[in-house]
């Protein structure tokens, strides 16, 4: 079905591109960036300020695993300077768009994935934690895109993106890397925050009633955890003996807190805080913010700054 529908949008994409307004050179305009989610979204809104025109194509609110783009989607790509996707099973529909608009198959159009940034990892099944299905043999693996989570990767896709957009817009280009070192920094000091928060805790296990997308994050740190489902799940309901097992394992460890993540149901950590009284809290993943926040000028900085103090009170 999503086949169809993504053969459907390129037909329509090559009927509107006949008509489109000519696409406009960097040198008489803005930049434009288009992004499929609100990392990179917000890294460039940070390196380059009102330089550019940078635009988000995941709606506030809603969930990265069942987006499909529109038809004016995917005008937006071909007529934009630079295209940032994660480059994974979230997005797969960017891959098969991008081999059908002229202007990337040209190089009008320069194409970033995230996942090429920085080192990926495999999602991995731990304890306890629900599959969906088995996997087939010689099924490629299937890497974890939430490569943002630890500020150490924003870090280098900040980097990547400074020199795109450098290339794209070179008299802007010495804004354009201050701006980034001054971004650096600060990412520098909330990766310090986490530091601190861990070398002084008293445990380094975490638990979710949720999907974990921070499978990086946990890497850095030095955190073990536990969960109902890998990060790019798209399951919300998981068997009872997935919720006896985190039941068991907050009791027995005398974990204070159930993290959940953003624009969850929060089913299951409801049913295991209430079995437990361990605290439900959010961690966020900033994968996408919600229409409130997005008003509230939410930022990656502001959203993993609060996550430093849920995950003191998880630890300590």
């Amino acid at each position: 079905m999503k086949r169809l529908v993504i053969f459907f949008m390129v037909c329509v994409l090559l009927t509107t591109s006949l008509f489109a307004r000519p696409r406009q050179d960097s040198g008489s305009g803005a930049v434009k960036v288009v992004t499929t989610v609100f990392p990179p979204y917000d890294f460039v809104r940070a390196i380059a300020g009102d330089k550019v025109q940078v635009t988000m194509l995941l709606p506030p609110g809603a969930e990265s695993h069942s987006f499909e783009p529109t038809p004016r989607d995917i005008v937006r790509i071909q007529s934009c300077d630079i295209f940032v996707y994660v480059g994974g099973e979230s997005d797969a529909w960017a891959e098969r768009i991008l081999d059908s608009i002229e202007s990337v198959k040209t190089g009008k159009v320069k194409v970033l994935a995230l996942m090429d940034m920085v080192e990926v990892v495999e999602e991995e099944i731990v304890e306890g934690m629900e599959e969906e299905e088995e996997e087939e043999e010689g099924e490629e693996a299937e890497y974890d895109e939430h490569v943002w989570t630890s500020p150490r990767n924003a870090k280098l896709i900040v980097q990547s993106l400074t020199g795109a957009l450098c290339e794209a817009d070179s008299a802007n280009a010495a804004l354009y890397r201050q701006n980034a070192a001054d971004y650096q920094a600060k990412l520098d000091q909330l990766d310090s925050a986490f530091k601190a928060v861990v070398d002084g805790a008293r445990r380094r296990t975490i638990i979710f009633g949720d999907r974990f997308p921070f499978r990086y994050f946990a890497d850095a740190y030095g955190l073990s955890y536990y969960a109902a489902f890998p990060g790019c799940s798209t399951e919300t309901e998981c068997s009872a003996a997935t919720i006896a097992f985190l039941i068991d394992k907050i009791r027995d460890e005398g974990i204070p807190v159930i993290f959940h993540i953003e624009l969850s149901n929060e089913k299951i950590a409801d049913t295991i805080s209430e079995a437990t009284g361990a605290k439900k809290l959010l961690l966020h993943a900033c994968h996408n913010v919600s229409r409130r926040e997005m008003d509230d000028h939410a930022s990656y900085l502001a959203l993993m700054q609060g996550n430093v103090e849920r995950l003191r009170e998880a630890l300590h």
